[in-house]
């Protein structure tokens, strides 16, 4: 007996068929239980995501396996390994207990054995991609616990079957629809309106905020801004995102008006919990970009359908973008949203995020010259 597909588990009338499927697959990945990824070609992979693994999960897996299981680990971590291959990895696990794997999936390069990495294979899969994308959908570390597949496997019937054509062509979104609006009185802003969407992988809620009245017909001032729970609403002075949420809502106001479009992409796209543990990375001297790449991410997984479906929804074509982000702008560009300018938003340079903005400008592109902010905070 198999898994139905994901056409005969739900309608179209329930939402689109792919996008359901791909839904359920994140729970049950963030559940801790294993997917079975599906190749045109009848090849499969199950796939357990180390972050969610309990050690009961984990050994019924192993011994499904019959110890044949692997750790699936990105490229960026296997750099950081050593290895230079550049290519996804297939570490093997044989023999190891769950309390061990931790150290394999996420700590230092040390505690991994030079043995398991030496034995990697390289595989490169466009199954492997699909692992790695459902765990960003699920907001979970790309360590997987791996288990290639020949082809339909009893034992493993009764995991959920997902398609990996489903996650590689164009992951399927769903539709942003505009849920709900209200005026909100701002103190950097005065009178703004809220105008919140839903839509995409899980449904999240986005907001859009309209300061004043914007001409949306013409170059509509826009500051889209990721969130950052640490320092918009707690303060935190490892960044400057606090300050680059007000110093933009400010801007828009002097402006005349404008949209500030707060997504929901914690950690440039990794989630809270993968930011925190990055943060642990940091404190030992490691910059953001280095710190990610011990967890297995890539330099930012932002992404930005969702701004893109709240600009159209609010009938905006063409934009002035208050970024230092050069990324940013062609992203938008590529979507079909008309980059006329990009103005800069920048906060206070202290002795906590200083060189977290340094390795913006230095390594990720941003427009800063961190030297000009804090000449001009002495003066």
């Amino acid at each position: 007996m198999t898994s139905p597909t994901p056409a005969a588990m739900t309608s179209p009338l329930f939402g689109d068929p792919a996008a359901v499927a791909c839904e359920r697959a994140v729970a049950e990945l963030r559940a801790g239980r294993p997917v079975r990824l599906l190749a045109d070609d009848g090849r499969q992979l199950a796939v357990l995501a180390l972050d969610c693994a309990t050690p009961a999960s984990y050994a019924a897996f192993a011994a499904l396996a019959a110890q044949q299981h692997q750790l699936l680990i990105t490229a960026e971590r296997a750099a950081v390994l050593g290895d230079g291959r550049g290519q996804h990895l297939h570490l093997p696990l044989a023999g190891l207990a769950h309390d061990a794997l931790p150290a394999l999936a996420w700590l230092r390069p040390a505690h991994t054995p030079a043995s398991a990495l030496l034995q990697a294979s390289a595989p490169h899969s466009a199954l492997d991609l699909a692992a790695i994308e459902l765990a960003w959908l699920a907001l979970l570390l790309p360590a997987l616990v791996v288990l290639p597949l020949a082809g339909p496997e009893p034992a493993w019937a009764g995991c959920y079957a997902l398609p990996a054509q489903l996650l590689l062509s164009a992951t399927p979104q769903p539709p942003y629809e505009l849920v709900a609006r209200t005026p909100v009185p701002l103190r950097e802003a005065g009178w703004s309106e809220f105008v919140v969407f839903r839509g995409g992988i899980a449904q999240r809620d986005q907001v859009a905020v309209v300061v004043g009245t914007p001409d949306l017909g013409g170059v509509v001032p826009v500051r889209v801004h990721s969130s950052c729970l640490t320092g918009d609403l707690f303060g935190s002075l490892k960044c400057d995102c606090g300050d680059q949420l007000r110093h933009g809502l400010a801007a828009l106001k002097d402006k005349g008006g404008g949209v500030l479009l707060y997504l929901d992409q914690e950690g440039r796209g990794t989630g809270i919990a993968a930011k925190m543990r990055a943060y642990g990375y940091q404190h030992e001297g490691l910059d953001t970009i280095d710190a990610d790449a011990q967890l297995g991410f890539g330099a930012d997984g932002r992404r930005y359908d969702a701004a893109v479906a709240m600009l159209q929804g609010l009938g905006i074509a063409r934009i002035e973008l208050l970024s230092n982000n050069p990324s940013k702008a062609a992203r938008l560009s590529a979507a079909g949203i008309e980059v006329v300018q990009c103005s800069p938003v920048t906060g206070q340079v202290t002795c906590e995020n200083e060189q977290y903005l340094r390795t913006k400008a230095a390594r990720a592109g941003h427009h800063l010259d961190v030297d000009a902010l804090i000449a001009a905070a002495q003066r």
